[in-house]
């Protein structure tokens, strides 16, 4: 009787394996274009599981969002130079990781980049360059160095009045991180979270066939010169869609939060790690630091790799990993 308990188990078991299907669903959540893939056993197991994790990206939208007033996020820019704020445990960690990076890239990476004033426009009304003054202006609220945390008691104080926080590089991803996170707790065996093109993949597809991801370099666009196989986080960060030129030069929409001049030099930077919060706060570093300060960076780091293409269309890559680069 035992065996024949086994034997049926088994079979259902395996039977169930087979026949899993890849299912995806579109949504507008964080402004963005998200698309999220799972692999399930039936229709209805998931839009279900999918929903769970719209749910979840909406409640971290809600938690992080600068627009909402009511919003912890926005309490603590209302109140800078004014007083800590007390907030959630989350928050407090998400802030005080994305401090660890602004630490680790030298300010390439900085949480209160929303304190820049937008000099730059990328939507056609621009006609000169901002002047040198100006430019110098726009960052001075800027430095991560006067987010003052307080672990003990979990607050957040901004030491300088009309400084902000923003989760513009970094929250993407860490909607991704949790909303895999939650799906995995649920029993969902592979899938992804993908926000625009930054993808978060766990698992495998059927029969145990790996994700893969399409490198493209944007200069040629219609084709793909590396298909990677991925475990984790993939994100890119370009420049090559939004830019404008002056003197026949071309500033791109992603500045330096050090300096407040656009950065130069890089058309895209592919960053793969781990987890989507890291891999999408460093992508974005890469670019802002450079092709080799940005591989050095890179190379110090366990489990983190990229690819960056320079604006003379070449491509570079971190010490781990090997492409094909016939175009």
């Amino acid at each position: 009787m035992l065996k024949t308990l086994g034997f049926i188990f088994i079979f259902f078991v395996a039977t169930s394996v087979i026949s899993q299907e890849i299912y995806k669903q579109k949504a507008s959540l964080m402004g963005s274009d998200f698309e999220i893939t799972v692999v399930a056993n039936s229709k209805l197991e998931a839009e279900q599981n999918i929903q769970i994790a719209i749910n979840e990206i909406s409640r971290i939208e809600a938690l992080i969002s600068s627009w909402d007033p009511n919003s912890e996020t926005s309490r603590i820019n209302q109140n800078a130079g004014i007083a800590p704020v007390k907030i959630s445990e989350e928050l407090f960690m998400l802030i005080k990781r994305a401090l660890q990076i602004s630490s680790l890239t030298d300010g390439a990476f900085d949480i209160s980049y929303a304190s820049m004033d937008k000099i730059w426009k990328y939507d056609g009304s621009m006609k000169k360059m901002p002047t040198k003054e100006a430019i110098k202006n726009s960052v001075a609220k800027v430095g991560y160095g006067s987010v003052i945390l307080d672990q003990i008691n979990t607050t957040v104080f901004l030491k300088n009045k009309a400084m902000k926080i923003g989760f513009g590089a970094i929250g993407k991803g860490y909607a991704a991180d949790q909303a895999k996170k939650l799906l995995i707790s649920k029993g969902i065996s592979g899938g992804i979270i993908n926000a625009s093109g930054d993808m978060n993949t766990w698992g495998t597809q059927p029969k145990a066939k790996a994700w893969q991801v399409a490198i493209t370099n944007p200069l040629n666009k219609n084709k793909a010169f590396a298909v990677l196989p991925i475990k984790g986080a993939v994100v890119t960060s370009g420049n090559y869609e939004k830019f404008v030129t002056f003197n026949n030069v071309r500033f791109s929409h992603i500045i330096d939060p050090r300096s407040g001049y656009p950065a130069f030099g890089i058309i895209s930077v592919t960053v793969f790690a781990a987890q989507a919060e890291l891999a999408d706060a460093l992508a974005t570093s890469v670019f802002v630091m450079g092709v080799q300060a940005g591989l050095d960076r890179i190379n110090q780091l366990n489990g983190v790799e990229c690819i960056i293409i320079t604006d003379t269309g070449s491509i570079k890559t971190s010490k781990n990993i090997t492409l094909n680069t016939q175009q």
